[in-house]
């Protein structure tokens, strides 16, 4: 009954369900019927891949891109030093190999000889050099520069304190680039696979700015080159021609559909090979219906809502704890996203390698022992029946968003009293909403790790981080990550790590909801597909299955 009560409170029926999210949706794309186009052709196309992609990319400049949709197009245009396997695990890249000098602090990468642009330029050391500079530039406006703060002299060119020149990167000849480090740092060559530490062309970016990442304009160095870029219905990469190894499909296709529905219909026509999300409300029908095409994995990320914990009212920790506490996590999970995910009591997911998760006391008790706890701390922060909290909720354009948070809404008032108004808006202009502090009190969010590593989900919360929304800033929090950070020892650094997510859910400036796992559909005649915790492809790995007729 207390379910039923409070799906009606929400609007909603049990058959609305959320389901995966990992995707930023932004705008609607009509299905495509141009019969002339393997776009609108019913089945599997020889040589090509045709990938539902959720949103359209808010750009394709690979040190500016934030979001998973972008980061999908990025990752098969252009080639880091350091790769990935199809398990996730790294190899080789740009860089053929590399070495790591005694004290840790100084990496030489040798690019691959057969490594070559679009254009036909081989990929130099320099290239990168220019690249990584024009990463950590002010100018640049990266959100993500801080990712490369390991690197020497980093953090004081991304405060505008040295110039970019002043990076520890060095090409020692054509083929030979050096990279001096502060200190040891543990996950490093993990970072390198990020878009933050991507190459760009620097005679491109120098002649058309801006503009570079046009069709006709980018020149990459990645399996594929970018044909066309027309918004709202297609990005089109075509191979790349200088590219040293096979590729198993000549082109593919990202469709941003941010209509899950939409991009299901599409599927079941086979119109689309790769869907990798699920429609609200759909995963059982999924799962009995298109079983045999649904593939489910871990993966490294967390959905959570943020407070803006700058300004009232959630520059209150009282406050912030109570909202946590009164979220029912086990009915979210198991009534209305039904998808797999897992509950979250903290904020680093499970399968992050050499981790294990923290948990706050209360994770153990049963609901009613939260609730109570938390309409205790409510009451202590100033609120209660003649002074609710009133507060705005902000999350972009999505059924599922808007499920979470009207569910979520109707706990806050019916266990304490809170009233909560939503506002939803389109994905760019959320980004920008969500990062002015002026702007916002609640915020929805998604983390992925960006590599598999716990320092991924810690630094963006640390004081100042380009990522840290949040606006939370606690000395402790922030001098156990720097201490973590050059620590070498295995098992010290984990317990730095585990002490500063302590620090961090007992402040609990994030409300973490669940931790995703990936559910996508493959079409049987697309082989090459392996899933990995990351959800990282690359579409020169894949291929189609020749049909008989």
């Amino acid at each position: 009954m207390r379910f039923a009560l409070l799906l009606l409170a929400a609007g909603l029926t049990a058959n609305l369900a959320a389901c995966g999210g990992q995707t930023e949706p932004t705008t609607t794309a009509e299905p495509v019927t141009d019969t002339g186009s393997p776009l609108g052709v019913r089945g599997p196309v020889a040589g090509v891949i045709r990938k539902a992609n959720g949103a359209e990319p808010p750009t394709l400049d690979p040190h500016r891109a934030q979001d998973v949709t972008s980061s999908n197009i990025l990752r098969d245009l252009f080639e880091p030093l350091v790769g990935e396997a199809p398990d996730g695990s790294l190899q080789a890249g740009a860089a053929a190999n590399w070495q790591i000098s005694a004290d840790g602090k100084t990496y030489t990468f040798f690019i691959d000889k057969a490594a070559y642009w679009s254009n036909g330029d081989p990929v130099t050391a320099e290239d990168f050099v220019f690249s990584l500079r024009r990463s950590v530039d002010p100018a640049t406006g990266s959100h993500y520069a801080q990712i490369l703060e390991p690197i020497n002299n980093a953090a004081d060119v991304i405060a505008g304190k040295q110039p970019p020149e002043a990076l520890g990167v060095k090409a020692l000849n054509d083929k030979t680039l050096e990279i001096t480090l502060n200190a040891p740092t543990p996950y490093f060559l993990g970072l390198l696979t990020h878009s933050t530490a991507y190459p760009v062309h620097p005679a491109s970016v120098q002649e058309h700015g801006d503009q570079f990442i046009r069709a006709g304009k980018l020149i990459s160095n990645g399996a594929y080159e970018l044909a066309e870029w027309q918004i709202q219905s297609h990005i089109k990469l075509s191979a790349q021609k200088h590219w040293r190894k096979a590729h198993g499909v000549a082109t593919v296709y990202y469709l941003p559909i941010d209509d899950q529905e939409a991009a299901l219909k599409r599927y079941r026509a086979n119109e689309i090979d790769y869907n990798d999300s699920l429609p609200v409300g759909k995963c059982e029908w999924v799962q009995k219906n298109l079983g045999d095409d649904l593939v489910t994995h871990a993966y490294l990320g967390t959905y959570y809502f943020g407070l803006n914990t700058s300004k009232p009212p959630f520059d209150n920790a009282d406050l912030r704890k109570a909202l946590s506490l009164s979220v029912d996590r086990e009915l979210l999970i198991n009534k209305i996203l039904k998808c797999g995910q897992i509950p979250a009591y903290s904020w680093v997911p499970p399968n992050v390698n050499n981790y294990q998760q923290q948990l706050p006391e209360w994770a153990s008790w049963d609901q009613t022992q939260r609730d109570a706890e938390a309409a205790k701390l409510y009451q202590q922060a100033g609120y209660g029946a003649e002074n609710p909290l009133r507060f705005e909720l902000l999350y972009n354009t999505s059924e599922g968003h808007k499920k979470i948070a009207t569910v979520l809404s109707a706990m806050w008032k019916q266990k304490l009293g809170a009233e909560v108004s939503l506002r939803n808006q389109e994905w760019k202009v959320f980004l920008n909403t969500k990062r002015d502090a002026s702007k916002t009190e609640m915020f929805r969010a998604g983390w992925i790790g960006d590599y598999n590593d716990a320092f991924t989900f810690a630094e963006i919360l640390r004081g100042g981080h380009g990522m840290n929304d949040q606006g939370w800033d606690n000395p402790e929090y922030n001098a156990l990550l720097k201490a973590s950070a050059t620590e070498t020892d295995r098992g010290k650094r984990q317990n730095l790590l585990q002490q500063a997510e302590q620090v961090l859910l007992a402040e609990q400036p994030i409300i973490p909801l669940y931790f995703y796992v990936n559910n996508s559909l493959v079409k049987p005649w697309v082989q090459g597909y392996q899933g990995n915790v990351m959800d990282h492809h690359f579409s020169y790995r894949w291929s189609i299955k020749e049909q008989t007729k």
